[in-house]
């Protein structure tokens, strides 16, 4: 990942750079370029942002929201911008919106749920690392999908174990999205193609 030293940024910045068809975070004040994402990777990802979505707005629970929407983490008023995340999908409970938030901009805060579709060449480093952040700034639990091997892991903020599942096991997740039982092999289904 290539990465460029800016101090101090603020969103506006950020919102004016010539990043517009590129991914990228600030991590520590420093904004990293993401990788392009795989085929395989949006796909588990678009497939993820609909069973979310479906469950989000038959219950009005908030807003579920795809790849890219960059979600200010943290700020700190002397530096500027030090932290900012894009999740491949998050999902953000009604009523966290500011009053009079205008819709362009960034979200002011951590979602409650990120789920990240893990990239081949991403690192535990690297995931260990969006899931501090994530937690260290209010979000309630992180998912992390494996593509390859099927398989889901969902870390809750303030247990110390994350829970395992295959692609038989079903996920709840009560406290965050009522009324959510979902086979986990639904996240990884891909669309059949063949006539």
């Amino acid at each position: 990942m290539e990465s460029v030293q800016v101090s101090p940024l603020t969103v506006d910045d950020l919102l004016r750079l010539d990043m517009q068809d590129k991914r990228f975070e600030v991590i520590n004040g420093e904004i990293i370029e993401m990788p392009p994402a795989g085929f395989l990777r949006v796909l588990i990802g678009g497939t993820a942002h609909r069973v979310l979505y479906d469950i989000v707005t038959r219950n009005r629970l908030g807003y579920v929201c795809t790849d890219n929407l960059m979600c200010v983490l943290h700020v700190d008023p002397v530096t500027g911008v030090r932290t900012m995340r894009a999740p491949d999908v998050c999902f953000i409970r009604k009523g966290r919106l500011p009053k009079d938030f205008d819709l362009s901009q960034p979200f002011p805060g951590a979602p409650d749920l990120a789920a990240e579709v893990v990239s081949p060449g991403e690192t535990a480093d690297d995931l260990l690392g969006k899931i501090r952040d994530y937690f260290a700034y209010g979000t309630e639990q992180v998912w992390v999908l494996y593509p390859m091997q099927r398989e889901l892991h969902q870390h809750i903020r303030g247990e110390k174990v994350a829970r395992h599942y295959t692609e038989d096991d079903i996920l709840t997740a009560e406290t965050l999205l009522p009324g959510l039982s979902l086979r986990v092999g639904d996240l990884f289904a891909l669309p059949e193609l063949e006539d």
